[in-house]
């Protein structure tokens, strides 16, 4: 297949090439340099961009439904409302990508480079987030339902109002976080660091706390009826008499703050 007068193939250079509505399905474009690329409603189903260069791309409304983009450079990319279900993006690279509304269901981010990057109202369904970095990330009113987190890095995130019912923190880094209203039921946080962080009337019933810390965090208003506590660290947390607790729990014993 030959594109703005270029044979496809792995490595090719398409920078600055104007792709928008291509079909361009099952193309094996590994390695390829596509920076500043406009891909703006591609289709990109099941393409090869494993380690590709698409710094700076328009990726706008494309479909990367099954993709391979493992390793991939999509720093400061425009990838809103793109959709990447069942993609493989594995150690990819996303800083300061615009990714507002982008579907990334059932993907593999596994050591993905999320930092500081615009999620507001992304769909990670079910996505592999483990060791992934997203600290100071935009993920307001996200959704988390059952993603993996494990041992991710999500300091200083904002996650306003995110859906992360079901989803496994466990070991990840929630220092400074923004986890105000946001829903964690049925989460595990066995070993995470909330440090620190906004909880304020944030839903964590039926949650797992095993060995979580707590310590100077903000749990006003929180719900934690039926939340499993074992060795967390409450030291210096600040709650309030909206706050939930199980009958006969007292935070004060564990070292909370009440006012």
């Amino acid at each position: 297949m030959r594109i703005k007068g270029k044979e496809l193939a792995p490595g090719v250079d398409l920078t600055g090439a104007d792709l928008r509505r291509t079909d361009l399905r099952g193309a094996d474009l590994s390695g390829a340099i596509m920076v500043r690329a406009t891909l703006t409603e591609a289709n990109l189903q099941d393409v090869d961009l494993t380690g590709a260069q698409l710094a700076g791309a328009n990726l706008d409304r494309a479909d990367l439904r099954g993709a391979q983009l493992s390793g991939a450079n999509l720093d400061r990319a425009d990838l809103q409302k793109a959709t990447f279900v069942g993609a493989d993006l594995a150690a990819a690279h996303f800083h300061m990508a615009e990714m507002n509304g982008v579907d990334l269901s059932s993907t593999n981010l596994s050591g993905a480079d999320l930092e500081r990057t615009y999620l507001k109202g992304i769909t990670l369904v079910d996505a592999d987030l483990t060791d992934a970095v997203l600290n100071r990330a935009f993920l307001f009113g996200a959704n988390l339902q059952g993603a993996n987190l494990t041992r991710a890095d999500l300091a200083g995130t904002d996650l306003t109002g995110a859906n992360m019912s079901r989803a496994n923190l466990t070991d990840a880094d929630l220092d400074l976080a923004d986890l105000q209203g946001a829903n964690l039921t049925g989460a595990d946080l066995d070993g995470a660091d909330l440090g620190r962080s906004n909880l304020t009337r944030a839903i964590l019933r039926a949650a797992n706390l095993h060995k979580t810390n707590l310590h100077q965090a903000d749990l006003s208003g929180a719900d934690f009826t039926g939340t499993h506590f074992h060795d967390t660290d409450f030291s210096e947390a600040s709650t309030d008499s909206a706050t939930l607790w199980d009958a006969g729990f007292d935070a004060r014993i564990a070292g909370a703050i009440s006012p």
